[in-house]
């Protein structure tokens, strides 16, 4: 599946919503960003802020796995949809 940059940064906005329900590990999230409660919702329209939430999915592959479970997508959809974002192309995965 190819995503439009709009296709992705729903597809992120639906992450962000699953990482602000998750309550282990939002402050995570929080603490790792700077971020604050206000911040994402301040944000969330911002689709460099929508490929950090990816970004940071990203990092651990149990989060990918309990994301993509919940809206029963395959595991490569958040690494799809990241492409599509600002800098998606220069993302580095060492």
């Amino acid at each position: 599946m190819s995503f439009s940059q709009e296709s992705a940064e729903t597809f992120a906005l639906q992450a962000l919503a699953w990482l602000a329900g998750n309550e282990d590990l939002l402050p995570v999230f929080l603490g790792a960003t700077g971020a604050s409660a206000q911040d994402l919702r301040d944000n969330a329209g911002d689709p460099a802020f929508l490929a950090a939430v990816l970004d940071f999915l990203m990092m651990d592959d149990a989060w990918v796995i309990g994301f993509c479970d919940t809206l029963r997508v395959p595991y490569d959809r958040p690494m799809q949809a990241r492409i599509a974002l600002p800098g998606g192309q220069q993302v580095s995965w060492t």
